[in-house]
């Protein structure tokens, strides 16, 4: 529509945003017994590492300059992975998820940062979403919500996309008192509390230093 000048120019000016990790774990890893019965989940993290120096390095050679990745969220907080992974009747957080996330973001921060060094002029931050997410799953009151172990959509445990919409049976009438929104992803409300937490962390890449 624009050109393939304008359009480069447009590509090299943006910022760019990207989410890695938790649906490779929570979708992948986790429920294939054949791939976590062989695999460690330190090794996962060691090829999802390699996938994402080879996306930010193809990234970069289209000319991408300003790039932010989130974290992994406590994995084992989701509603979801308590449900699937806590055991029956667990209403806390599954540890073991958790360390494998912190692993995975202590390894996602080293990678950025050997990126960063080696690819001139790349701003490569990772966004922390893992800490005030947690914050809010283990302090909801002082967060401003009523609910962080049950989602609002359904049963409050396992749906997610198609399955959450306003008519699915069991679902809230105000999403607002919720950490999360579906058994995956946190409510509209959350995600304003770790957006302005984010803002700052990002600065970098709007600083024309």
């Amino acid at each position: 529509m624009v050109g393939r000048d304008k359009a480069n120019e447009i590509f090299k000016g943006a910022i760019h945003l990207l989410s890695t990790g938790s649906s490779d774990f929570l979708q992948s890893y986790y429920i294939n017994p054949i791939l976590n019965a062989i695999v460690t989940p330190d090794r996962f993290s060691d090829r999802l590492m390699r996938f994402y120096s080879t996306f930010i390095q193809n990234m970069y050679d289209l000319g991408a300059r300003r790039i932010g990745v989130t974290s992994l969220p406590p994995l084992g907080c989701l509603p979801a992975a308590i449900t699937m992974f806590g055991g029956i009747g667990s209403n806390t957080c599954v540890e073991r998820l958790n360390r494998d996330a912190v692993s995975f973001n202590t390894k996602l921060n080293n990678t950025s940062v050997n990126l960063a060094n080696k690819l001139p002029g790349l701003k490569l931050v990772v966004f922390d979403i893992y800490n005030p997410l947690l914050n809010m799953v283990m302090k909801p009151e002082e967060n401003g919500f009523f609910e962080s172990r049950r989602a609002c959509c359904g049963t409050g445990t396992v749906e997610t996309s198609f399955l959450c919409n306003a008519l699915s049976v069991g679902t809230c009438s105000n999403a607002t008192s919720y950490v999360f929104w579906d058994g995956f992803h946190p409510s509209e409300a959350a995600n304003r509390v770790l957006a302005d937490n984010l803002l700052g962390q990002g600065f970098s890449l709007i600083s024309q230093t």
